[in-house]
This record gives structure tokens, sequence and C-alpha cells, in this order.
């Protein structure tokens, strides 16, 4: 045999059992306390590594999303008509030339996007101009602004400035790059966005460079967003480490990254941890730049003691909290349970409880008392209950030998009255107790609900010729079920009440002029039984239908007709049962629904 592992602490009683629970509590904190104080250093710098990673990532993110901001208000002005008709073209006038360049300033300045500080970021155009067709505007390398005051420059083949040709090589990329002797008073150095305009009609043609300043203003608004320790920094740089912007003023310097830190991945986070700083830098390779943050190790150290301070009044406190709690569940649990335990072992069922419990507690110890008393009172009646139900049903049983003589004494006496009749030559008498038989062999049947469509319509037929007899009825009735269908069951007594009705409501008074048709067909996988008179008088179907499906009430009204649908239903399901229309020319039709099932296949479901 298998051996059954055992839980240890099934050997120990409760109170050892809270002990050990408050041990197990307490015992990690004091752990933790150890822990935190030889490797808090470690752990810290790790986890403070981890945690500016991904805040230098989504820094990284929130800038380039600024970047682009102002590179779709560049394609903005690109695509602007002013934009596009500063293109060189000699078939222009020259006052046609000084209408362009004002407007074309008035555009640029009416872009203008504030920041803080005071600061904004400006725009300007600097557009392709080989022979000199704007000689009165200023131009490169003339871009001294607290003179002219102007936002359009023009430029040659000749005086075209190393930026321009950075911009140019982008084919209408954004590049970010550093000006000198540029922005209000021309002699500031900024970092700017630069992309090419090329012309929307020739796209080889080149209108010329627009330009973005104060970039640095702007990235340095997103710097100012992340709060790192004291002494920390962030650099914004180039592949090759220069400094486009940072928290500093080393805009244009070259920044000395440790070796293991320049990598040449497409997209990185990486880190390092040195004596003095930690260094993390997030890397794009398809805008060639780097995001640098150095944060100094001594202001980490600073937190690791305030830290070390945390989880020791943590711990304190926890211990404190724990011993609390232990000493409330002592005191509250411990003896009540103590009380269960001990009337679960005395309980003897079937034996009368002295008193139950009065429901002193709400909460799950109170209700679990509560409910143990009452489960032993409510077994003890159960107890009683089933005595009673085992005398009771031994009653039943005698009582239902006795009623299973009387239907075949019925039959038998019922037989004999037929044979008398036959033989004294009262032919009709014989026939009507004949019919009689069959009827009562259906009807008072035990343990047959379901009887074939054959057996019903033997039941049906006896019914109305047993009518027809009785009352001299003079209607027609016409069967028209097809072969089919005879060998599939259906709940016995179902026609007859539907039959009983297309006489009594319908051609009960009619004479020879009345007519009712039963029939029957397969559709698919069901059986449709219909049973219609040509009755004269009128009828609520909607309401009869409603009848059929309504709540069961104190009126006996439909009472025969609900009953066939119930039965119906409560065999085949509530897809199935009757329903009530009109006939074309006039009259009535029921029709039933029942699925094609047989006896074979019946007792093959069960």
């Amino acid at each position: 045999m298998r051996s059954r592992l055992i839980n240890p602490l099934t050997r120990l009683n409760v109170r050892q059992q809270l002990i050990l629970l408050f041990l197990v509590l307490v015992s990690p904190v004091f752990l933790l306390n150890w822990y935190a104080n030889t490797k808090a250093e470690q752990i810290l710098k790790e986890h403070v590594t981890s945690a500016y990673e991904e805040l230098n990532k989504q820094n990284h993110f929130l800038i380039n999303r600024d970047i682009d901001t102002v590179s779709r208000l560049m394609t903005t002005l690109i695509q602007n008509a002013m934009t596009q008709s500063m293109i060189s073209n000699e078939y222009d006038t020259e006052f046609d030339r000084v209408v362009k360049y004002g407007e074309m300033n008035t555009l640029l300045g009416n872009n203008t996007v504030g920041l803080f500080d005071g600061e904004a970021i400006y725009y300007f155009l600097f557009v392709y101009d080989p022979n000199n067709h704007y000689r009165f505007a200023p131009s490169v390398p003339d871009i001294n602004r607290q003179i002219n005051g102007s936002s359009v420059f023009f430029y040659s083949d000749k005086t075209k400035t190393p930026w321009i040709e950075e911009a140019l090589k982008a084919k209408g990329k954004g590049v970010l790059a550093l000006i000198d002797n540029f922005g209000p008073k021309a002699n500031q150095r900024t970092l700017a966005y630069l992309r090419t305009v090329n012309s929307i009609t020739n796209g080889r043609s080149v209108v010329g460079v627009l330009v973005a300043t104060k970039m640095d203003k702007k990235i340095e608004e997103s710097f100012s967003t992340v709060s790192l320790p004291e002494g920390g920094e962030m650099f914004l740089t180039d592949w090759s480490n220069r400094v486009l912007a940072s928290t500093t003023s080393e805009m244009g310097k070259t920044l000395k990254i440790p070796n293991g830190l320049d990598k040449d991945s497409m997209e990185e986070t990486v880190s390092l941890v040195s004596e003095k700083s930690i260094y993390v830098v997030h890397t794009k390779f398809t805008l060639k730049q780097k995001l640098v943050y150095t944060i100094p190790t001594k202001s980490l150290l600073q937190q690791q003691s305030a830290l070390k301070q945390v989880i020791q009044t943590i711990s304190i406190v926890y211990s404190l909290f724990a011993i609390v709690v232990m000493m409330y569940f002592w005191r509250s649990l411990m003896n009540p349970l103590r009380k269960l335990a001990m009337f679960a072992r005395s309980h003897e069922p079937g034996k009368p409880l002295s008193s139950i419990p009065s429901r002193e507690r709400n909460d799950e110890v109170g209700v679990l008392i509560y409910s143990v008393h009452n489960m032993a009172n409510r077994i003890n009646d159960m107890i009683h209950d089933q005595y009673f139900m085992e005398i009771k049903q031994k009653e039943s049983q005698l009582q239902l030998l006795y009623q299973q003589i009387n239907p075949h004494l019925l039959y038998n006496t019922l037989e004999s009255i037929y044979w008398k009749s036959s033989l004294e030559g009262n032919t009709g008498s014989a026939e009507m107790i004949k019919e009689l038989s069959k009827l009562m062999r259906i009807s008072l049947s035990r343990g047959r609900e379901l009887i074939t469509i054959e057996e019903e319509l033997e039941h049906a037929m006896a019914y109305t010729s047993l009518q027809q007899k009785r009352y001299e009825y003079g209607f027609a009735i016409h069967w028209n079920i097809s072969d089919e269908v005879v060998k599939n069951l259906i709940p016995k007594i179902t026609l007859q009440p539907l039959i009983e009705n297309a006489i009594i409501h319908g051609v009960i008074n009619m004479g020879e002029d009345g007519e009712i048709i039963v029939s029957g067909r397969s559709v698919d996988d069901n059986i449709i039984i219909t049973v219609e008179d040509n009755g004269y008088k009128a009828t609520d179907h909607d309401g009869i239908n409603k009848l059929l499906v309504s709540e069961p009430s104190d009126t006996t009204s439909g009472y025969g007709i609900k009953n066939v649908n119930k039965r119906i239903q409560l065999h085949f399901g509530n897809g199935y049962g009757l329903r009530y229309e009109a006939r074309e020319d006039e009259g009535t039709r029921v029709i039933a629904v029942i699925p094609q099932r047989t006896s074979s296949e019946m007792n093959g479901e069960q």
C-alpha cells in the first residue's frame, strides 16, 4: 500500500500552531533587517539602476515625441503654398519677390512656439538662391537677426554652410545640429532642428532648408520633468558623444563615457556602476542619439542610511502588531474552538441537544459554532423524519397494491358485459362497451406515459365512435395519418381532448355538415399532427395561444388543452407543444408538434 503523507502540523494543538505561526511571521522581518544592513548598498544600486534605466528610456521617448511635434509643424510649413512659392523663379518681378519675402517672414513669425522662462522656438527658412534674385534680402553668412530681424535668408552654392549641407544630405529627414552665432542676438549657440524643403511639384528641386532653433531649450524643458538625486546630470548627445543638450552648460563639448557603454546597437539601454557615479545610457541608432544619466554614488549612500532606518522602524512596528494580533486570536478563537471540539466529540446523533448557543458573534467563528449546533439539531430532525417516511412509504406501497386490483377487475367486468350484450343481440350496446373498454385500457394504464401514435389513434377512434353513438352526432371525421409516423411515441390521451374541443366548440350543432379532419405527417425530424374542424363560431385563436403559455390559475377554462401542451413540453422540451390558428375557409386548426421518437430510441437514450 502507498504510504500517505502526514502533515506534521496536525500533531500540534491549535495553541502550539499559533505560536509557530507567530514565529514564522516575525522571523522574516528580522532576517530582512539583517539582510538589509549587509546587502542594502548592492541591492539599492541594482534596483535604482534598473529604475533609472526605465526612466531614461521613457524620457528619451518623450524628448523624441517633442521633436516629432516640431517636425509635424515643419511639415505643415513645408507644404504651405507660400513656402513652395519661394523656389527660385527667374520670371518673378522684383516686386513679386519683395511681396513673397514679406509674407514668408510673417508666416514664420506666426508659428513661433513659446517655452518656459520667456524662451521660444523660432522658425527660419534658408532659401536656395543660386542666381542671387533676392539680393535685397539678407543672405548667408550675414544672419545677424539683431540688425535685420529677418526670418528668411538666402544662400548659394558658394555660401552653403556645413549644417545646410548636413540637412540636404538627410533628404527631408529631420536632423539635430549645433549652429554658432545665431539666434535673436546673433551671438548665441543654438541646437537647431533642420529639414530640407523640396518642391512638391518637382521632387528634385530644392526650395531650401527650414530651421527650428532653441531646440536645446525644448529638450531642457523635458529634462525638468525628471527628478534625479542631488548632483545627477542629464545629457543628450549625438553618436560621437557631442553634447546637444544638457542640464549643465556643456553644449557642444564631448562627453566622456566609460568603456563598455559605447555600443552601436539599434536601440538599447545599458548601465554601469563605477566607484563615483552610476551611468545610464539609452541609444537610438536611427536618430543617432544617446541619452545619458550620471548619478553620484554618494547620493545613493545617503538614501541607504535613510532606508535602513525605515526598515528598522517597520520591523519594530510589525513585531508589535504581530504580538497584538496573536493575543487577539489567542483570546478570541482558542476558547470557542476548544468548546466546539468538545461538543463534536461528545454529541450522539439522535440524542436531543441540551441547548443551542445564541448568535452573539457575527464573524466566521460565531457562524461556525451556531451552524454546527444547528446542523446537529437538523440531523436529529432528519433521523426522526426518516423514520416516519419509511412508515408512510410502506403504507403507500400497500395502497398501490390495492389500487392495481381495481382496473383489472373493471376490464374483466366490461368484457363480461360486452359478451352478454352480444349474445342477447344488443350489438349497439356491445359496441359502446367495447369502445369504452379501449378508452379505459389506455386511460387507466400505469407506468406508460408515452404510447405509439397507432395506440393513440385507436384510443381516439374509440372515443369518437362512442360519442357518435351516444349523442347521435351527424358530423364526419376523416383520419389522414401517414404510415411512417404510427410507430413514433406520443404522450397518451393527446388527441382525445383536441377532438373533444373540435366537437363541443366546432361541429356540435352542424349535423351532417360538420367535418373533423385528423392528419399526421413527418416534417424534417418532427411529426406534425393537426385536428381541424369547419365550425362556424368565431374563435379567439390568439387568446387560446396565450392561455397555453400562461401561468396556472384557479379558472378551469382551457384546462384540457393546457394539460396536453404541458405534458408534451415536459416529455420533449419547450420547443414542442400546441398552437391554434384559423383555417383558410372557416373553422379552427390545432397543430401539435412532437419529435420523431420510437421505443427503441428512447430505450437507447436511457
